[in-house]
Order: structure tokens, then C-alpha cells, then sequence
């Protein structure tokens, strides 16, 4: 099957009812997208997957089939961070940095979506994210700030 990941085509030769995750990790190398339930519970497998973030871990490899899959390593550089990214270092968000791809997948999806909002908007839409490190303050606060960057352009 061919799979569309970080704008580069992949032509996998897998099962159809593989995890998403595993494809990326196993298959593709790309490491980024941790496994951290394997049940969509923590959000440590988050991808943008033809524009909504979805838990890789419960996506099957069949149902991606044609996709577009963005995951943190094609988000932005380090040359050139998405703003989110830039926000994450600013704001010094990520302690041991587990869940943080994830996060920051699912921060990008919200503010392609909701360019200014609110922490209760902000809350809501990141609490499928775990972080067991508790940085959910800082998270927040990079929030705003990448949201303030995408809107100053």
C-alpha cells in the first residue's frame, strides 16, 4: 500500500489491520510518534493525518492507505520550527519530553483550526494528551504564544 508520510510517498508491504504506529516506527523509522497506552487513552502517538490529529496507534494501516500523514519530524525543522515548536523551546514545555510530539501534533491541529483560543477551548482539545510530567501550564502558555505567532504571521 502506498502511504503519503512527511511528503514523501512509501510503498509498505504490511498487514491491513497493523497499527499506524507500528508502520511509522517499524517500517518507515520515523520515531517521533511514541507508544504510550496502544488504546488512544495518552496521545503520545499523535499524527496529523490528512488534517485531523488521530491516535496512530488505533489508526489501521489499511484506513491510511492514499493518506497524508504528518508526523513532529515533518511538522518543522530545526531551522525552522513550526511555531508551536518554537513556542515549546521558548516556554521551556517538555521535562523528560515523552508526550511532547504528541502534544505538539495535537497544539498544531487546534490552532489550524482555532487560531485564538481560549484556555478552556485549549483544555478541552488537549485533554486526550497526557503529560505524567504535569507541564500542563506550560503547555497552555505555549499555546497562546505559537497562536500569538501564527496570527502576527
Amino acid at each position: 500500500m502506498q502511504l503519503t508520510v512527511n511528503g514523501t510517498v512509501h510503498e509498505v508491504d504490511v498487514e491491513d489491520d497493523m497499527p499506524l504506529l507500528w508502520v511509522l516506527r517499524d517500517e518507515l523509522g520515523i520515531t517521533g510518534p511514541k507508544y504510550g497506552c496502544g488504546i488512544a487513552q495518552c496521545g503520545a502517538c499523535t499524527v496529523d493525518m490528512n488534517g485531523v490529529a488521530v491516535r496512530s496507534c488505533q489508526v489501521r494501516a489499511g484506513d491510511s492507505a492514499g493518506a497524508n500523514v504528518v508526523t513532529i519530524e515533518g511538522l518543522g525543522s530545526p531551522e525552522v520550527p513550526h511555531a508551536v515548536q518554537a513556542a515549546w523551546i521558548e516556554h521551556q514545555v517538555a521535562q523528560c519530553g515523552y508526550c511532547q510530539s504528541g502534544q505538539i501534533m495535537q497544539a498544531a491541529r487546534l490552532l489550524a483550526f482555532n487560531p485564538a483560543p481560549t484556555d478552556a477551548q485549549i483544555d478541552a482539545a488537549m485533554s486526550g494528551n497526557l503529560c505524567r510530567c504535569g507541564t500542563y501550564p506550560r503547555i497552555r502558555t505555549a499555546i497562546h504564544a505559537a497562536a500569538a505567532a501564527l496570527r502576527e504571521g
